[in-house]
């Protein structure tokens, strides 16, 4: 999946906002919540998402994969996929769509509804 094509994906998701922050990475947000972020490592696109704990310890361990930096260091399950072999680009899509719907069913009632997903 090309930094172009992420883009396209979260923006298609509804209620979504998009931000440029932290060193030029693209941030997807829904009801001011980070769902995904693309941005660079190692001189390649790299997408981080949140995952259960169970996807956490499944994920990691796949070539191409990591806990993303920073975020999981402060003991938050979220994955980077920065390298080949990775995840094709349905399974990014599928995790990156899991991520959205975890964030949205955090989210308040009354933000649901705000903002037409309740």
């Amino acid at each position: 999946m090309t930094r172009d094509e992420f883009n396209a994906f979260c923006q298609g998701l509804p209620a979504t906002t998009h931000v440029v922050q932290w060193g030029n990475a693209d941030v997807w947000k829904v009801g001011g919540k980070v769902f995904a972020i693309g941005g660079w490592a190692e001189g390649r696109d790299a997408f981080t998402f949140k995952v259960s704990d169970l996807a956490f310890e499944i994920l990691t361990d796949m070539p191409g994969l990591r806990p993303a930096p920073y975020m999981a260091s402060r003991g938050l399950k979220w994955v980077q996929h920065h390298k080949p072999p990775g995840l094709s680009d349905p399974a990014l899509q599928d995790h990156i769509k899991a991520s959205y719907d975890m964030i949205v069913s955090g989210l308040s009632r009354r933000k649901r509804q705000e903002l037409g997903l309740d």
